[in-house]
């Protein structure tokens, strides 16, 4: 570009904020680098490339560029310009920025500072340097040069960063940029060395939030992932304001152990004050009480949630055990007739006779029985077979809705099986007419169904006690040595 004119820019610096400019404006370098992409955003731009080499960072933009003016308004710090217009001209965007001190934290990565920047007919070139910063006291000027605008660049704002006295990993910046600028806002992209960011997608189990309050509303939305995807390095729920994420917090769920882990999310309330660096809120406002207040109550809904959850994954690991205990345990009476209460039982791989053995709550076979009901209906009238009469099943007492029952043939007769929730002083187990009741809450049978391979056998150590009680109620002693024939028998293989 050939330059047509030289100017220079004063710079105001207000007082309130200058001890907050340079090196001591952001613990992290890679933050400047959020700054840069969210006044772009502010600027109503579409597109934001950020290029990273080891000898400098360029941030460009085709947002609305800025004219003269705009120029000397965008080097006062701490002007009010973002709060006062709070919207963007285009796409009428809620801006980001607040304070207008975001240009000044280069200062803690770099030396140089050089904008260029094209508005219309409009086009200039500012360099910002760090040691004439140090040797100004309250104010002093930037060298400004207008230039003659290019056509093929059209409008925007590119921002190069030189003389870099720390480097930048390109992950690091992919990931605050991911977590701190509103890539999910249309009309607005980012790319970083050419590859371009998305929003990070995170699966589980969602709950809404909407909460009013007499400053704003405070919307969002808690994920509760799986097991699997546990992140113990990204901890906390994001807390954005105007879209971009302000901090990470856990409101008291870091005393939650492992669980807390699977809790990610984001809230949004944009009527939160935030610390001009935008590092945190200012705690002591009432907005920012009126906001705790609704996530504590946020915190007891992801409580019960988890703990719901839980009690839905302890249902699944029961109903497991049992049907894999009571498949070993008709196994073993299959080979064992003498020990059945109720006569010999058939027993067959799937798809031969005597398999299905187990049946669910609603009379539902567990394993494919080989002939279906009508196939079985029709051989029967064609034989002239008499038919059958049904027998009832043993009537199971539940004492909650979350009791597991399972039905167990043998031969004509059955064995329901109930595992539900008695009491921690309540009785192991115990048997009434065909029906075997465990109880759930027994400390053993609590300590036992922390892994499945002694919880499937503890069940079935239970079952065969008082199946071999039915069998033989006169000699404890010989109702013991069934036992141990019949577990020795369930897991022979093991």
């Amino acid at each position: 570009m050939d330059v047509k004119e030289k100017k220079s820019l004063e710079v105001t610096v207000d007082k309130r904020h200058i001890v907050s400019i340079g090196e001591r404006l952001y613990a992290e370098s890679v933050e400047l680098l959020r700054e840069l992409v969210n006044n772009a955003y502010d600027a109503d731009a579409t597109e934001v490339r950020v290029e990273i080499s080891p000898a400098r960072i360029t941030v460009s933009d085709n947002g609305t560029g800025m004219d003269l003016a705009g120029l000397k308004q965008y080097f006062i710090i701490g002007s009010d310009e973002k709060v006062v217009h709070s919207r963007s001209p285009r796409f009428g965007r809620l801006r980001i920025g607040q304070f207008g001190i975001g240009k000044f934290a280069s200062l803690a990565a770099a030396s140089r500072f050089e904008l260029i920047t094209q508005h219309r007919d409009f086009a200039a070139r500012v360099v910002f340097d760090k040691k004439a910063w140090e040797e100004a006291k309250d104010e002093w000027h930037i060298p400004c040069e207008i230039l003659a605008p290019d056509p093929r660049r059209g409008d925007g704002t590119s921002v190069i960063l030189s003389g870099l006295s720390k480097s930048f990993l390109v992950e690091d910046v992919e990931r605050k940029l991911m977590e701190s600028v509103p890539l999910k806002a249309p009309e607005f992209t980012v790319y970083v060395n050419g590859r371009r960011l998305y929003p990070r997608s995170i699966i589980g189990r969602r709950i809404p939030l909407l909460e009013g309050t007499k400053y704003g509303p405070v919307t969002g939305e808690i994920v509760i992932t799986p097991k699997s995807a546990a992140d113990f390095k990204d901890l906390g729920i994001e807390i954005k304001v105007r879209g971009a994420t302000v901090i990470k917090d856990l409101f008291g769920m870091e005393t939650w152990g492992k669980a807390v882990a699977r809790v990610k999310g984001e809230i949004n309330a944009d009527f939160l004050p935030i610390t001009s660096d935008r590092s945190g809120f200012i705690v002591d406002s009432g907005e920012y009480q009126e906001f705790l207040k609704i996530m504590e109550k946020v915190v007891g809904v992801i409580g019960k949630a988890l703990g719901k959850e839980a009690d839905r994954s302890e249902q699944r690991r029961a109903s497991r055990a049992v049907n894999e205990a009571l498949e070993r345990i008709h196994k073993a009476l299959a080979r064992n007739p003498d020990l059945s209460p109720f006569g010999p039982i058939e027993y067959g791989e799937p798809g031969e006779a005597g398999s299905g053995a187990v049946i669910g709550a609603k009379g539902k076979a567990l394993k494919e029985a080989e002939v279906k009901p009508r196939e079985a209906k029709a051989g029967k009238e064609a034989e002239g077979l008499p038919k059958r009469k049904k027998k009832r099943h043993p009537l199971v007492k539940r004492v909650t809705p979350n009791a597991i029952v399972r039905r167990m043939r043998m031969g004509t007769e059955s064995v329901s099986v109930c595992l539900d929730f008695f009491g921690p002083l309540g009785p192991e187990c115990f048997s009434e007419g065909n029906v075997v009741y465990i109880n759930r809450d027994h400390p053993l049978f609590q300590r036992e169904s922390r892994k499945a391979a002694a919880q499937t056998m503890h069940i079935a150590r239970l079952v065969t006690q008082e199946i071999s009680l039915m069998k033989e109620t006169r000699s404890p002693r010989v109702a013991f040595s069934r036992q141990s024939q019949l577990l020795k028998d369930a897991f022979a293989e093991e």
